[in-house]
């Protein structure tokens, strides 16, 4: 099949959304419209045993939260998509962020009841700058919810963006009657009995003014949901997928996620509109997809996907042409030629070898330590991928081995942890301590969690006080050996062995940038 065959087959996406708007329990219910799964998981309930598929970490199915990205991968009528299920929690933006650079389009969950909330706007941002384009699910409507047109208002206020609802609820909450679907123009009806199977009962409507919508639901959800297409016709443009696919225009759709319910609405018209994948920019030219040579670029590393294996994992996204088992590709950061013996596809931790990938893909690297987040394989040019982002560090403790018989372990674990890109490691030129620095609190707990968890050594977190770390170079030799002699107890050695000055406070960051004007100070590693 010709390589532009297989593109224009490809949809690749995240989920994104405020922490429990319903993320995860969306991705369980997509796979599941895709055969992937048979049974849906719940990510906390009481009935259903089953965790949800993307949550395979053991902290994720302890806690009820996402802490890192997962992958997923199914075919659904002739088109293969790839799922990013993202973490909700702030203190896991990062992870996000990331992965938004790895894919072509977006959906969005909002939780009925509360709206559009902070998290959500922050992604919708990072979403903004690369004009990537936007499907908006209203999700919980079996629990009473605002007013749909006040949602539909705050969306576009919030994350000033058109809107354009595909769908329209009838009612909410107790009285919740099913969904309109004005794409397709038929009605899902809501049942309330639990089942967790992909089948809803639809009712063909081309004509809603028919006396026979009000059997099915009573005469007055019938005149009310008549008057509220009136207004959806008569207050919103009409659907323009160009719109759309620049990121102006999002679709709205409504639905109860862990009821299954409006979700099989959402996939089908994504299949339709969803772009397939589209350009790459790097530092000297847009990469097309259709190109005939491979690139690609590392946006994520996992360690420890297989807690058995201690294997790491480097998730290449494929930007042209097709990527090959066995065959030669240029590690353009280090210059070598690497072959993969055993390239992966991925539906959460479950893994298979595959022989070939294309555009959209993303395929799993067995990774010894030698890949960075940004490393870019081409077959021979040199290209370096723009976008992917590294924060600077906000927090920071000082690391302390509780058990010292598990010293190697210790060590281990936090050398393959720091690769992942979410934490950072410095070590002090003073006392030689290891001190981690994040960008949520919530990460300590999962490092220590995980140190415990997966490489069997206990660790114990001691305050410091840092305002910054920054990472120094200067052409003038002479004054950077002043700096580090003035500031010998604020320096430090980051992973790679470069210089970096952690400033106690703001003011003794801003004394020293004044007293030493000949040093750059940098605040990502980035530079």
């Amino acid at each position: 099949m010709a390589l532009i065959d297989e593109i224009t087959k490809r949809r690749t996406f995240a989920i994104i959304s405020h922490p429990d708007a319903g993320k995860t329990t969306l991705t369980e219910k997509l796979l599941l419209f895709g055969g992937a799964i048979h049974v849906a998981g719940a990510v906390k309930s009481n009935k259903i045993k089953k965790g949800a598929t993307s949550d395979f970490m053991e902290i994720e199915r302890q806690r009820g939260i996402s802490v890192a990205t997962s992958v997923m991968g199914f075919n659904y009528k002739d088109v293969k998509i790839n799922i990013l299920d993202t973490p909700g929690h702030q203190d896991f933006a990062e992870d996000t962020y990331r992965t938004l650079t790895a894919v072509d389009s977006v959906i969005i969950v909002i939780d009925g009841a509360k709206g559009v909330e902070t998290q959500t706007r922050k992604l919708m941002n990072v979403c903004r700058m690369r004009n990537t384009p936007v499907m908006v699910f209203i999700n919980k409507l079996d629990r009473p919810c605002k007013d749909p047109f006040d949602l539909l208002d705050e969306v576009e206020r919030e994350l000033k963006i058109r809107v354009r609802p595909l769908a329209f609820p009838i009612s909410s909450g107790d009285t919740f009657k099913g969904v309109y679907n004005i794409y397709e123009h038929n009605l899902s009806l809501f049942t309330t009995d639990e089942r967790q199977t992909a089948d809803a009962a639809t009712v063909d409507f081309s004509d809603i003014t028919t006396p026979e919508l009000d059997k099915y639901i009573t005469p007055k959800y019938a005149a009310q949901l008549r008057e509220n297409l009136e207004l959806v016709e008569g207050v919103y443009d009409p659907f323009e997928r160009e719109a759309y696919l620049s990121g102006t225009l999002a679709p709205v759709f409504f639905g109860s996620a862990v009821n299954n319910f409006g979700v099989r609405e959402l996939l089908e018209c994504f299949i339709r509109i969803a772009p397939s994948p589209r350009p790459s920019t790097t530092e000297t030219r847009a990469v097309e997809p259709s190109e005939a040579k491979m690139t690609g670029f590392v946006f994520k590393i996992h360690a420890n996907m297989d807690p058995n294996h201690r294997d790491r994992i480097a998730f290449l996204k494929i930007c042209s042409g097709t990527f090959e088992r066995n065959k030669n590709f240029l590690h353009v950061r280090s210059g070598k030629q690497l072959k993969f013996s055993s390239p992966t596809a991925f539906m959460a931790e479950k893994k298979s070898v595959i022989d070939f990938a294309y555009p959209g893909d993303i395929v799993g690297l067995h990774d010894t330590g030698t890949f960075k987040i940004g490393d870019t394989f081409t077959e021979g040019e040199k290209l370096k991928f723009t976008g992917i982002p590294s924060f600077s560090p906000e927090l920071f403790r000082y690391i302390e081995n509780a058990d010292p018989l598990k010293f190697k372990q210790l060590a281990k674990g936090i050398d393959q942890l720091m690769d992942e890109g979410v934490a950072q490691l410095f070590t002090s030129n003073l006392n030689g301590r290891k001190i981690i620095g994040t960008v949520g609190a919530l990460q300590f707990e999962v490092i220590q969690y995980r140190l415990e968890h997966e490489y069997g050594a206990s660790c114990r977190w001691e305050p410091i006080s840092i305002h910054k770390a920054c990472w120094i170079e200067s052409d003038n030799a002479e004054q950077l050996a002043d700096f580090k002699r003035r500031k010998h107890s604020n320096m430090a050695v980051d992973k790679h062995g470069r210089d970096v000055y952690l400033a106690d406070t703001s003011y003794a960051l801003a004394l020293a940038q004044e007293n030493f004007k000949d040093i750059r100070f940098h605040f990502t590693s980035e530079f």
